[in-house]
């Protein structure tokens, strides 16, 4: 990859103030505002004995990938098309495969950025134990980010124009987040939908980071299931990505 389109990659992310916030910022600000309330710093029964701001600090840790994967990259890249800076890219010793790469090495840097922004807050403002499984939980985090980025390429290569992108990543970016707990924590969950939540990308992902945070290696049929959606998503948008 060119080191010179990663270095302008992360000079226009840095100048992108609404990737700046929901990606780095929104994740904590809203475990800032879960953590605030009474009843959210009180432990639950239902939860295994943890509190409501214990299980969302996962969620945090997701939801900073599934914005930057499936509402900022797809839009950027299908720009890019649209302009026709890929196809100028195509004609220079610069391949856009470069673009892309670089693209998705910034925003998965920045999932991980927010992650542990996260963790910190939560560490810090509300007293969450870090995880106890630490090498399980930074793996679990990994395989997320890579499944995250590949789902994300998907948008890209389906989408032709800007609206596009953003029509089918609005649509995919609302089941993605109620799997990994935003609206319901996977701990709440019944049985049986948890069980289902289990095979997407990230409700693997948040049962993996919960394992891992309370000091259990993360479940190897989850590492597996981020894997696998990880492949397959790579293949399809390996075979639908059109550069120009």
């Amino acid at each position: 990859m060119n080191t010179a389109v990663l270095r302008t990659e992360l000079r226009l992310f840095r100048r992108e103030p609404g990737a700046l916030f929901w990606i780095l910022a929104f994740p904590t600000l809203l475990l800032v505002i879960l953590g605030s309330i009474p009843s959210f710093r009180q432990h639950h029964a239902d939860l295994g004995g943890l509190r409501t701001v214990d299980v969302y600090v996962p969620v945090a840790v997701l939801l900073g990938m599934i914005v930057g994967a499936l509402q900022s990259m797809p839009q950027n890249i299908t720009g890019y098309r649209e302009r026709g800076i890929l196809r100028r890219m195509s004609t220079t010793p610069v391949r856009p495969s470069a673009l892309l790469s670089a693209q998705m090495l910034v925003y998965g840097a920045a999932a991980l950025v927010s992650a542990l922004c996260a963790l910190a807050v939560g560490r810090l403002a509300f007293d969450v134990r870090l995880p106890e499984q630490p090498y399980g939980y930074l793996l679990a985090l990994f395989l997320a980010t890579l499944a995250a980025l590949a789902l994300g390429a998907v948008v890209c290569a389906l989408s032709r124009t800007t609206k596009i992108a953003g029509a089918i990543g609005s649509a995919v970016f609302f089941p993605m987040m109620f799997c990994a707990g935003v609206w319901l924590p996977v701990q709440a969950m019944p049985d049986g939908l948890a069980r289902v939540i289990g095979y997407t990308p990230f409700g693997a992902a948040a049962q993996a980071l919960n394992r891992a945070a309370a000091g259990d290696w993360p479940g190897w049929a989850h590492l597996g299931v981020l894997v696998a959606w990880t492949v397959l998503l790579t293949a399809g948008a390996s075979r639908w990505f059109r550069w120009e």
